[in-house]
């Protein structure tokens, strides 16, 4: 409330006193336009129209006027040029003049033909009228002389109309049959053609060629079509001078390769416009991949045979998706380093090999995008060699390569002093080891050793994984003495039949030595944080020549790498294999198991020890099954290699058995399996036979 001062008056204590005057507060007053509540059945209709059933109704309802459409474009071209028209502008913009000229033959033989077909619409039916009276007058005289006939043959002259009566009794049969099927038959086609319109528009819309709001989140991303005109127009969108003034004169681009399928994308190869080289597209790579509605890394321009012919290739949308599939030598199988070990595919599908002797490898990205799953690869491959050794240092502790230690003949894990100094004493050998390789070499007059060679002992192939090296390289004590022998290693090994790897997650001045990074032909980059880690992997100015790890995407790209020095390529895209290690999904036991048993079969220990693989041991399929199979009743083949493989672990044909592999084998031993429900089983019976039998004849 408002209190007002007191009104003047007398002084103090002359009269009487005034009381001050209080008078209420004029409240605020506010200025605006009260809005009714909105109608209840607008909000229903409203929450009702963002329901998804009623949306996916409408979606429905939208493919009839959307089959409509199609309908009417497919109508369309079949009765003008337009398809014609398409055609000549894409082979003009592929450059591709003969096929213009033939199109060109092809568009006035249809013109042609149409104008005959519409002067024919207009004289047939004039024809068909002048022809109408002859036809009335033949059918006449065929029933009657049909009906002269019949009479003469009857001896009765009322048969002579009876082909006229039964010719009126068939039209009138037809009138009746045509008047009570036209009502329901008009009622029908309306449906039956609504039908069609909607399984036509939905037909479009799967396919991704129907209108652009029939598309929904949940519909798959439509690819969009990678011709010569989307290649032209994505160039231009790079706005290079030459390009733009070149296409701007009419003049199609020379397509030396026009598009064509390759692998997963396409691949075409274009001779671009005096002055401008295919380098300076490919550091535009991703303003390319923009234009062609595409991820950077799905886009690869390269320089072709001369500077100014681009050879370009395009992935599909979601080509990195796939993967590359399981490891090929699960199954079993030998490799030979000298040939390259597998290694991943591209993104075109094809497989790649990634070539180990005479090199050196650096492998790098951020934590958990796959390095230590490719240093698996490689050294999942020198561990199906049996010829080769395998020294693995860990300045670490984690279960990585745990499963490896059996075929390694050097295994140092832990970040602990000693362990380090540990790291250190092996490196300060190995520099040593490859002065006495030199000297071998130097013995038989061999520049480096080759496979003939690497059965001398002493030249054996050698793999040397040092995993997170960075944490080795920045130890405070022994750092700099590692950061110092992995120099001189890698400069000297390469043609002595030692592989180095390194493989870490900081590849900076400060984590990795340059000469390290120098000295090795491999570069395997997993998504890199910048581009000092990125041309620390792929080589210095790979980052702007446009061959960045930065674009892709942690997590999303995760076993994904850009490579350099596997093929001829400065640079590609490789997605590696994974084996995985934890128990229970083991893939990488098995394989050490193989070359183990294979040593031992060959009589070789494992290089790099005078240990032997393992003894070689003799199983009896036959006996092994009798001891597993409890009981006399029938067990189910596709049960019983799971129960040799834990009869007898360690027993390389159980790891790989399958049903149809005992099946195989029961076969030739002649023990006999039935079928019931197309189940296989085994009798105990049949197999003490078929023991019993083997033991008669001496077996």
């Amino acid at each position: 409330m408002d209190v007002r001062p007191p009104v003047p008056g007398p002084p103090q204590g002359t009269g009487p006193a005034v009381k001050a005057e209080v008078i209420p507060a004029v409240p605020e007053v506010l200025e605006g336009q009260v809005i009714p509540p909105r109608p209840v059945p607008l909000r229903v209709i409203g929450t009702a129209a963002r329901h998804p059933g009623v949306r996916a109704a409408g979606r429905h309802l939208m493919y009839v006027p959307a089959g409509a459409a199609v309908v009417t474009m497919r109508l369309w071209d079949s009765r003008t040029a337009g398809r014609y028209e398409r055609w000549m502008r894409a082979a003009e913009a592929a450059g591709d003049l003969d096929k213009v000229l033939a199109l060109e033959e092809r568009l006035a033989g249809f013109r042609r033909d149409r104008h005959e077909r519409r002067v024919d619409m207009i004289e047939v039916p004039a024809r068909l009228l002048l022809q109408l009276p002859k036809l009335a007058f033949s059918v006449f005289l065929l029933l009657a002389g049909t009906g002269t006939l019949l009479a003469i043959a009857t001896r009765h002259l009322a048969n002579a109309a009876v082909p006229l009566q039964v010719t009126a009794r068939a039209v009138a049969l037809a009138i009746m049959v045509v008047s009570v099927a036209w009502g329901p038959l008009l009622l029908a086609v309306p449906w039956v053609a609504a039908g069609a319109l909607y399984w036509a528009g939905r037909a479009a819309a799967s396919a991704g060629t129907g209108p652009a709001w029939m598309a929904t989140s949940a519909d798959p991303d439509t690819d969009t079509s990678i011709d010569e005109t989307t290649i032209a127009a994505a160039l231009a969108a790079l706005r290079i001078p030459q390009i733009g003034d070149y296409l701007k004169q009419g003049v199609p681009l020379q397509y030396l390769t026009p598009c064509r399928r390759d692998g997963r994308g396409t691949h075409a190869v274009i001779r671009l416009p005096a002055g401008v080289p295919a380098e300076r597209v490919a550091r535009r790579r991703s303003d390319l991949a923009a234009g062609l509605y595409r991820l950077a890394k799905e886009v690869w321009p390269a320089t072709g045979t001369e500077a100014a012919i681009l050879d370009l290739w395009i992935a599909d949308k979601g080509a990195l998706e796939e993967g590359a599939g399981p490891y090929p030598l699960l199954a079993g199988g030998g490799t030979d380093v000298f040939k390259g070990l597998p290694f991943g595919r591209t993104l075109r599908g094809d497989p790649v090999r990634i070539p180990v002797t005479g090199r050196n490898t650096i492998c790098g990205g951020i934590p958990e995008q796959g390095k230590s799953s490719a240093a698996r690869v490689i050294a999942a491959g020198y561990t199906l060699d049996i010829t080769t050794e395998i020294r693995i240092y860990i300045p670490d502790t984690n279960f990585d390569f745990e499963v490896l230690r059996p075929r390694c003949s050097r295994y140092v894990m832990g970040a602990e002093d000693e362990h380090i100094e540990a790291i250190a004493g092996e490196l300060e050998e190995l520099k040593d080891e490859l002065q006495a390789r030199g000297q071998l070499l130097v013995d038989r007059e061999q520049p480096e050793v080759t496979r003939h060679l690497a059965a001398t002992p002493g030249l054996h192939p050698v793999l040397v994984l040092l995993e997170e090296a960075h944490v080795a390289i920045q130890h405070k004590k022994h750092g700099r003495d590692i950061a110092g022998l992995l120099c001189d290693i890698v400069k000297l090994d390469r043609k002595r039949g030692v592989h180095v790897m390194v493989s870490t997650q900081a590849p900076t001045k400060d984590s990795m030595p340059r000469d390290v990074t120098r000295n090795c032909s491999n570069g395997i980059a997993f998504a890199v944080g910048d581009h000092v880690a990125n041309d620390a992997l792929l080589g210095q100015g790979a980052y702007a020549a446009g061959h960045r790890a930065t674009e892709l995407i942690p997590g999303t790209d995760r076993g994904t790498a850009l490579c350099k020095g596997l093929s001829g390529q400065r640079s590609e895209m490789v997605q590696v294999h994974f084996l995985p290690v934890a128990r229970g999904n083991d893939q990488v036991s098995p394989l050490v198991g193989w070359a183990l048993d294979e040593m031992a079969r060959h009589g070789r220990p494992v290089p790099g020890t005078g240990t032997p693989a393992r003894a070689v041991e003799a199983r009896d399929l036959l006996a092994d099954l009798d001891a597993v199979m409890d009981g006399p009743d029938r067990v189910r083949l596709a049960d019983l290699p799971a129960r040799l493989r834990n009869l007898a672990p360690a027993w390389g044909p159980y790891k790989t058995m399958t049903r149809i592999d005992l099946d195989a084998l029961l076969g030739r031993e002649g023990v006999r399996t039935t079928n019931t429900g197309n189940i296989l089983r085994l009798d105990p019976a049949d197999l003490r036979d078929a023991l019993a039998r083997r033991a008669e004849w001496g077996e």
